[in-house]
């Protein structure tokens, strides 16, 4: 299988990072699919306009395959850096998460502000749709996230809006 590299633009790309290693403009970002030192890989659209994170927050959550995540992970990128989606965004990497219901894929998350803004939730969503997202798929608050709640450790019913 090939691996995709990102293509040098003259568009701005987000800062991507990983939590355990410090980006450097002379290494390409780690491939989702290959990064085993973390479990997220992080990307911030710097000079999005969009409003601060608050404790209400939430994220969309995509679950892809392990042969698609690398080019599903560099479209959400453009889609940060276009401004189509928030400011921020992270994907889960080839380390095994025990949070993980299913380890042949990995999940991306794509964050809102406050998931009480529901015209600004279904805007991110509508952008999903246009990026391919087109079946249902469920937002988690990170409240649910911070009281522990995963499908992996019994817990049903967790998904504030599921479309």
């Amino acid at each position: 299988m090939a691996t995709l590299r990102r293509k040098q633009t003259s568009k701005r790309r987000p800062k991507v990072r990983s939590r355990l290693r410090k980006p450097s403009h002379d290494i390409p970002p780690p491939e989702p699919s290959e990064e085993r030192n973390a479990f997220f890989i992080e990307a911030r659209a710097m000079r999005v306009q969009y409003p601060g994170h608050t404790e209400r927050g939430g994220k969309w959550l995509l679950f892809v395959h392990r042969e698609e995540v690398n080019e599903v992970w560099e479209r959400i990128c453009d889609a940060l850096t276009s401004g189509r989606l928030g400011s921020y965004a992270k994907v889960s990497t080839a380390r095994p998460n025990p949070n993980s219901a299913d380890s042949r894929k990995h999940v991306i998350c794509v964050y809102t502000y406050d998931s009480e803004d529901r015209e600004d939730v279904m805007r991110i969503r509508a952008s999903l749709r246009g990026l391919g997202f087109v079946s249902r798929i469920p937002y988690k608050t990170d409240q649910a996230t911070y009281d522990g709640q995963y499908e992996v450790r019994g817990h049903h019913r967790i998904s504030k809006y599921y479309e």
